[in-house]
């Protein structure tokens, strides 16, 4: 279950419910992972709201890991996405 008090915010994909959370670690896990330079970097490059593939599996995956769920970038990949891209949009913004 999802604390907003800690920043957690709970996503629903296929049967599954989910918990993410941005810490620290995963915003260091998400610099390195996009080969940003600094968290204004970061903010930058998803302030253009233009998202890759890749980009959303690295947030989704920071996310989750931050949220507590031990997925590597394979198992976020496979996750089922089907009409729920808004939803993972909304979740993480």
């Amino acid at each position: 279950m999802a604390n907003r008090r800690r920043g957690e915010v709970a996503l629903a994909l296929g049967p599954e419910r989910y918990t993410l959370c941005l810490t620290l670690g995963a915003l260091a896990e998400l610099e390195d992972a996009l080969g940003a330079a600094d968290l204004t970097e970061l903010a930058a490059r998803f302030g253009e709201g233009r998202l890759r593939s890749r980009d959303l599996i690295a947030l989704l995956g920071a996310a989750l890991r931050g949220g507590g769920h031990d997925l590597d970038a394979a198992a976020v990949a496979a996750l089922p996405l089907a009409g729920d891209l808004e939803a993972i949009g909304t979740a993480i913004g």
